[in-house]
């Protein structure tokens, strides 16, 4: 199952990014003819999230759908499928969407900072 691979990628870019806060909820572009599927990729989320600021973070899935632009009759046409062909015909297709994987968003935590009237003190 490549959604685990992948998921375990964007959990490690979001962490990375998250620098220490928690993190709520992240949103990835998901292309139609990536071949990834949103449920399998739920699924790997949760578990690859599992003992890091990402723990317990809601992931949203947005669906890109496949578009391509025919080079011979100048068609624009939606994808449906990895089947790369226009109506009339021809293959040379220029593929414009359905492709990408991208952390679109994610929503973390605020770091807490001590109010500026606030007096610490060492313990001996």
């Amino acid at each position: 199952m490549h959604e685990m691979a992948i998921t375990q990628s964007v959990i490690d870019a979001v962490c990375g990014h998250a620098a220490g806060r928690k993190v709520h909820s992240v949103t990835v572009a998901v292309g139609a003819l990536c071949a990834v599927v949103p449920d399998a990729m739920q699924f790997c989320f949760e578990l690859a999230a599992e003992g890091t600021v990402a723990d317990g973070a809601r992931l949203e899935i947005e669906q890109v759908s496949g578009r391509a632009v025919c080079r011979s009759c100048g068609a624009d046409f939606t994808l449906t499928d990895l089947v790369v062909l226009c109506h009339c015909g021809s293959a040379d297709v220029d593929v414009i969407s359905g492709r990408e994987l991208r952390i679109r968003s994610m929503e973390v935590s605020e770091e807490c900072a001590q109010p500026a009237d606030v007096v610490t003190t060492q313990l001996p």
